[in-house]
Formats: C-alpha cells, structure tokens, sequence
C-alpha cells in the first residue's frame, strides 16, 4: 500500500479542488491514524481545534465537505490530546456539514454525516442517541460501499457497549453484511470489522470450554492487526495488542498478557495518545487485579480515571472506577472502595449509560461484604432493571450469583425483638448530632487513607480543629488514623 505523503503541490489547483483534495488527504491519514498528518494536511483551511474551518468563498458542495473533514478530526484528536470540548465542536461542525448536504439533496452525504456524529455520541457515552443515528444513516446508505460498512461496525460496537452482545453479533454475521465485508478493500474497515467482531465474541465465552474459544477470539484480533499494518495504522495495532493482551489475561498467561500490554503502550506513547494509552494502562490494573497486585491495581486505575475525565470519556471513566472499587476493596478499604463505586454509578447515569452503572452496582455487591442489607436491596433492585436490556451471559451469570448474595444477607439479618420499632421515640439531638459527625469524619478518613491532613480538607477544616475532634469526642477512631509522629524536642543549649 502506498503511503500518501504529507506534502501537496496544489499550485495547479483551483480553490474547490485545492480543498477537495486536502479532505481527501486527510481523511487517508485519519485511517493510518496519522492525525498529525491529517492536521498538517488541512493546515491550509483550518487553524486547529476549537478554530472554525475558512470556507468562505467555496463552492457550495465543497464547504461541507470541508466541515465534515474538520468535525471528524476535531473528534479523533481531541480524543487523543483529552481535550473535553472536542466532542461538541465536533458535533457543531458535523451538524453544520449535515444540514448544508440536505439543503443541496445530497442523502449519501447526509447518511455519512449521521455516521460521523453518531461516533461523537458514543464516544461520550450517549449510546441511545449514536443508535438512532447509525440506524439512520444505514436507512440511506442502501448501496453496497465503505460508508454502509462504516455504519455496520458502529451500530454494532454501540449494540457491544451496551451489552446488547447478541444484537451486536447479528448484525456482523448476518449473510447480507459479511458479504459486504468481504467485498471491502479498505484495510482499516476490515481491520475494525474483525477487531470488533473478536470484542463481541470474547463476550459469549463460556466457562466450560474456555482455551479455545478464547483463542478463536485471538486469531480474529490477529486479522484485525494484518489489516492495520496494512493500512500502516499504528495506533489501531496498539490497541488490538491491548486486547490480544485481554484474552491472554483470560487465560492466565499473565507474562505474555505484560508483554503485549507493554508492546501497545509504546505505540500508543509514540503518538502521543493519552486517552488510548490510559485505555492500556487500564487493562494493566486489570491483570494487576488478577495477580493480586492490589495496590499497584489501585493507583494505575485512578491514574486512567484522570485522563479519561480530562477527555470527558466519561464510559471509559465508569470502567476505571470500577476496577479501582475493585482493588480498594480487595485493600479492604471499605468505605473508599464504596465511595468508588457509587461514583461510577453517578457518572454512567450522567450520560445515560443504564447498563455501565449496572455493570458498577453489580460490581459492588461482589465486591462488598458489609454492605447494609437496604444498600444491598437497593443496588441488586437498580442493576436488575438497568441491565435488564443485556444480552450478555457473563452479565446474565453474575446477576444470578449477586441475587444468592442479597438473598442470602437480607433472609439472614436478625430481625428487631422490641415490638416498639413502630413506635415514635424522642430523639436527642445532642447524641444524634455527634452520631452524624463521627460517621462523616470515619468516611473523610477512609476516602484519605487515614491522613487527618486530606480528610480535614475533605471537611472543610484545619487539620488542628480535625485532629482535636477525634481526640476529644471520637477516640475510638484513632486506629482510623494515619500514625502520630510527635517531633523530638529541642535540646537546650547552656
């Protein structure tokens, strides 16, 4: 394959066909996942992100092209640098690109448009909205091409990450659409059709016959990684080696897993993508969590959750927290471990992703043993409905086991002998108020790992006014404490 080189002589080029050319450019960069190159290529109309596109003086079916070009980059690059903002101005652009294609009739273009922003909604996690958007998008685009394709793997990946593993399958292995898979030349379609396909399948992996479906899973990411080498799509090869590092994590082949996780770390690091290398450092703290590393676990996913809500990844954010809960609650940090998990759940029910803050209440009840019987009710009752929708029989099997767990607790929890539990009592609000302040500072104790200092902030105090707290009215949570280290005194000179 040809490498398209970064350099243009458009001095023969008329203005539209100067700019047609640069998209074109650009767009065979995006696939090598070269968006520096991208960028350079379109250096001539546009200025970076955030700046808006010059197609001022344009023809009016090449403006939206350019915007079109523009909208996609500014969403993969901004990604890649966790640039927050970059999802809506890639939004705004691609939008703006759509509503001039209708204006001229154009449907094809208005289909790839829908295609385009759909990937913006997934990415930040609004899996409803990007569906109806590929869904749309494959209404128009009804003739056999790379655009059709493009929208076949999209909808499937959006069906994945919303463990609608089954819905995802279909659509990749439906006659009508692997046949089109196989007419496709592109490299880096097929690559993503693979990658994606091996992402589904890994998900339908039973216990009982493990080793080799998992290895089915393997050779499918080994053909997604002949394509992009094809394609001279590094960045792409990163994170099929991520994932080829999944399996092997699966399988308990953990210095082979290290090996590939440290082969995709270095290509994600020489591109300088800090969202796809937090992405690989995240599986890292899961086979870290496998070996029992618990506390290296711990500090690479809280790392990952920095650049993922830098980023405004926010589905990538809910997966880091939920492996951090994981190894702090395996630290038995109890009460940081829940704190984690609830955040998960309260970022996944931000950008409506019911099934990532299932995946986090389930985590929580596995998790968690001394959860309270009500938590326990509450959280098993809100990943029942919000995982009601998966496909998924790994999901399937630990919504199962969680239901022993709940059941299990609740039936035995001693019931109250005092007939006057229904009663109205006095309440004293002296004892009520430092039952509150000893449970709150318990809690900033356990989210700082035991410094006064971080939990008096955390209060919103000095660490003096904390300290004399605990001292006087709390003592029994001195061993919650960080130890005292008393300075030596000075000596006297005389």
């Amino acid at each position: 394959m040809r490498i398209p080189s970064r350099k243009l002589n458009t001095a023969h080029l008329t203005a539209n066909d100067e700019a047609l050319r640069r998209c074109r450019k650009a767009l065979q960069f995006r696939d090598r996942g070269d968006f520096d190159g991208a960028q350079e290529v379109m250096s001539g109309l546009w200025e970076g992100l955030g700046q808006r596109p010059k197609i001022a003086g344009l023809h009016p079916t090449v403006a939206p092209e350019v915007l079109l070009t523009v909208g996609v980059l500014t969403g993969w690059i901004g990604s890649r640098n966790e640039v927050k903002e970059a999802d809506g101005w890639a939004r705004d652009l691609i939008t703006e690109s759509m509503t001039l294609y209708e204006s001229l009739g154009d449907l094809k273009k208005v289909a790839e448009s829908r295609s385009e922003l759909a990937c913006c909604y997934w990415r930040e996690g609004a899996f409803d909205d990007a569906r109806i958007m590929f869904k749309q998008a494959l209404q128009r685009l009804t003739i056999e091409g790379n655009a059709r394709a493009n929208a076949l793997i999209g909808l499937a990946v959006v069906e994945w990450s919303s463990s609608r593993e089954a819905e995802a399958l279909r659509i990749l292995t439906k006659t009508k659409n692997v046949k089109l898979f196989d007419k496709i030349t592109n490299p880096t379609i097929k690559g993503f059709y693979h990658n994606t396909l091996a992402m589904v399948l890994r998900k339908f992996v039973r216990p009982n016959n493990k080793a080799p479906q998992l290895w089915r899973v393997a050779n499918h990411y080994e053909e997604a990684d002949h394509y992009f080498k094809l394609a001279h799509n590094t960045i792409f090869r990163a994170m099929v080696k991520n994932n080829i590092g999944n399996v092997l994590l699966q399988l308990s082949r953990f210095g082979e897993a290290h090996e590939y996780l440290d082969h995709a770390r270095r290509l994600a690091v020489s591109l300088r993508d800090k969202v796809r290398t937090a992405q690989i450092d995240l599986t890292r703290a899961e086979a870290m969590i496998a070996e029992e590393r618990f506390q290296e676990a711990d500090k690479i996913a809280r790392l990952a959750a920095v650049s993922f809500e830098k980023a405004g990844r926010r589905c990538l954010l809910v997966d880091a927290l939920i492996n951090r809960g994981i190894a702090l609650a395996r630290l038995h940090k109890t009460q940081e471990a829940q704190f984690t998990f609830q955040r998960a759940i309260e970022v996944a029910q931000q950008v409506g992703a019911s099934n990532n803050a299932g995946i986090a209440a389930l985590s929580m009840i596995e998790e968690l043993d001394d959860l309270s019987p009500e938590t326990l009710r509450v959280a098993y009752k809100r990943a029942n409905e919000w995982l009601a929708d998966s496909q998924s029989p790994e999901l399937l099997r630990r919504i199962n086991a969680a239901a022993t767990i709940v059941f299990s607790k609740v039936e035995s929890e001693a019931l109250p002998e005092d007939t006057d539990v229904l009663l109205n009592k006095p309440l004293d609000f002296e004892r009520e108020k430092l039952k509150t302040e000893k449970a709150m500072i318990k809690r900033a104790l356990a989210l700082a790992d035991g410094s006064v200092t971080r939990a008096a902030s955390l209060l919103s105090m000095t660490h003096q006014k904390l300290a004399y707290i605990i001292d006087t009215r709390h003592r029994d949570l001195l061993p919650e404490r960080s130890p005292i280290h008393r300075r030596p005194a000075k000596r006297s000179r005389g």
